[in-house]
């Protein structure tokens, strides 16, 4: 079978494309497993279904550039471009609600704290609406290796030597009492109560290593932080995937108009 010079241009513009699907669903996997390392569930495979959707898309492409098929060719330009008007309205949605970070320094830490009412309300949602959503992840965050292995580390000898040490925003918010509390340094997992608790999350913390801060508002919002902190990284993936399907779509509806002479987008569709 010989392919026109047009339909050539298609059929690599549609194989580009297949490369930017399998970003995106490269994207979504990473960020599916890594929500699943830190006991969290927030939307994990929509980013991997619009991927695989995507690619569906691009496949038809390719096959009706390769047998010059109008219709799969018509069909594969009309879902291109709605499926890059759906990676738009994600991206602008995930900018607006992890935009705001419940982030903080304290002076003479080299860690950071967290405020579960510095993250967007949507966010703050996921933590706070279903108790048994939260349940479930304090029971993943106490099987998990998160605390267990900040109290195994022998390096943090001294008080002064564990404020300047490094810390997930996971250890930060759910394996230590909040700076707030003004509690003991004995262990890193092992704090004492001198005082009458001045916030809520002080009351909260427990000893016990089936608790310690897991109840605090300070875990939620660490958890928070980790999510933001990983959706971040997808989002530029998302972006780059975008950018370049734009491109594709733009070379793809050219060629497609100057075989055809045919707009793609009319009152009647003459297929």
């Amino acid at each position: 079978m010989v392919m026109s010079k047009v339909n050539k241009v298609l059929a690599w513009v549609a194989l580009l494309a297949l490369l930017c699907t399998a970003t995106i669903i490269a994207a979504g996997i990473w960020f599916a497993s890594a929500q699943a390392g830190e006991c969290a569930r927030l939307e994990r495979w929509r980013v991997v279904i619009l991927g695989v959707v995507a690619l569906v898309v691009a496949l038809a492409g390719f096959v009706g550039a390769y047998w010059n098929n109008r219709f799969l060719l018509r069909c594969y330009l009309l879902f291109m471009v709605a499926l890059i008007a759906v990676l738009i309205a994600l991206l602008v949605f995930a900018s607006v609600v992890t935009h705001a970070s419940g982030e903080y320094k304290v002076l003479g830490r080299g860690y950071h704290e967290y405020r579960l009412d510095g993250f967007s309300t949507w966010m703050r949602g996921y933590v706070s609406d279903d108790p048994a959503r939260w349940e479930g992840i304090m029971s993943c965050l106490a099987d998990s290796d998160t605390c267990k292995k900040l109290a195994r580390q022998a390096g943090f000898v001294t008080a002064d030597q564990f404020y300047q040490s490094s810390l997930t925003p996971l250890q930060s918010g759910c394996c230590k009492p909040p700076p707030e509390c003004g509690f003991g340094y004995v262990s890193p997992t092992v704090w004492t109560n001198p005082t009458s608790a001045p916030v809520q999350d002080c009351g909260l913390w427990s000893n016990d290593p089936a608790q310690l801060c897991y109840q605090c508002d300070s875990c939620r919002a660490a958890l928070l932080a980790t999510l933001r902190s990983q959706w971040h990284k997808v989002y530029v993936a998302l972006i780059v995937a975008t950018a370049a399907l734009s491109i594709l779509y733009v070379v793809a509806w050219t060629a497609y108009r100057n075989v055809s002479g045919k707009p793609i987008f009319g009152r009647y569709y003459n297929w």
